[in-house]
Parts: structure tokens; sequence; C-alpha cells
């Protein structure tokens, strides 16, 4: 416990815009606003309410763990770009840290053992982020790796008796849980994250998982 660093975490992949401070191994302090675009006008403050009102700061901060998607292209690089700009200002770590893999772990912690599910996100109008995984002892192991489906080609997967996370189903037992929370992001980040801590900001980018595209209307 003497050797714990505190993690900075930030989570703006969907909607959400989160961030929290994991203070100790057992205890934490988080800040959530779900709104869309509002990210660039509210993290920064949230971050310093946040710190604020957890009566810490970020010299004390060992590492930023940042949530890199999939998801908004937009909302992963506002968070991003946060990170890195309090990364170089106080020379912190930044932890990389995979959106649908922290949602998982978030989401195991009120799972039956042994359950498969999976998470399907839209990422626009023909297609969907989609990983599946199953809940081993309040954690999880990945059966399907996160990747770019085309809804047609997501449709015909047998997901029957499955449970369904993220915005995007077909099915009506569907559970909205889209991204996770900014504490998830640092829980995963502080077990999972040891050899991720990363001081070269010019190579991390965010996992898009496809090409930003400009369309003309």
């Amino acid at each position: 416990m003497q050797d714990f660093k505190q993690i900075l975490a930030i989570e703006t992949s969907d909607e959400l815009c989160s961030t929290a401070i994991m203070l100790t191994e057992d205890s934490f302090a988080e800040m959530n606003f779900q709104k869309k675009f509002v990210h660039s006008e509210k993290l920064m403050p949230m971050i310093s309410d946040l710190l604020k009102n957890a009566d810490t700061e970020l010299d004390h901060v060992g590492a930023i763990a940042v949530s890199m998607g999939p998801g908004s292209f937009t909302g992963l690089r506002i968070g991003l770009t946060i990170a890195k700009g309090l990364s170089v200002g106080r020379n912190i770590p930044i932890i990389p840290v995979p959106t649908f893999n922290a949602l998982a772990f978030q989401l195991v912690a009120n799972l039956p053992n042994d359950i498969e599910f999976i998470i399907a996100n839209n990422a626009n109008i023909n297609e969907i982020y989609y990983a599946k995984y199953k809940s081993k002892n309040r954690s999880y192991k990945v059966i399907a790796e996160t990747s770019l489906l085309d809804k047609s080609e997501f449709n015909l997967i047998d997901n029957s008796g499955v449970l369904h996370f993220g915005n995007y189903s077909i099915e009506k037992t569907q559970f909205k849980s889209s991204s996770p929370n900014a504490i998830a992001i640092a829980k995963w980040a502080y077990i999972f994250g040891k050899d991720l801590v990363n001081f070269e900001h010019d190579l991390l980018e965010p996992n898009y998982l496809k090409d930003f595209v400009v369309r003309k209307k």
C-alpha cells in the first residue's frame, strides 16, 4: 500500500464524460456528466473540481489512465489530448486503456460466473464495434476481440442466450451500458496496465478501428 500511486482516469468514448481519481486500492472519487457534445467544455473543470474535492493534486498522481476506444472520434481525441497535456506538464506517464475491456471489467462485478456477454456499439449507420466476453471470477475472458463489423454480419452471429450490452441491438434484451465509468478505467489500469505505462506521448493515438472519413452532403 505504501507504494501505491494515485491514478487519474478519463473516459470520453461516448456520451458519458467521466473522470475519477483512485486514491488507494480501496478508495476513489469520481465525477460524471451524461450529455452529448460537452466533453471539451466540461472535462477540464471536472478534473479540477475532482482533485479539489478529493483533497489531492496532480503532484500526487502517479499515472493518468485514459480510455482509448473504440468510440466517438471527437470524444476520444478530447480525452487523450487533455491526458497528454497534463502528462507533459507534470511528467506523469499515461496508461492507455482499451475501452471495451474496461467496460467488460466493470460489468462482471455484477454478473454470475461463466456468463457470456457481448458489447455492441454503433460506429456509423452501417457498422458496429463488437466484442464478446465471458465472466470469470469477477474478471473476464475475451472470446472475440474488439472489432468493426458490418451490421448485417453481426445479425448473422448466433448470440442466443448471451447478454447484450451497448447501444446497438436487434433484440429487446439489451442493456444500454455503452461505456465504462472513469473509475473502471482506473481500476483496469491498476490491475492490467502495468506493462502499458507510456511516456511516448507522440506515439499514442486512439484506437478508432476505422478510418476517419469526411463526408460531403
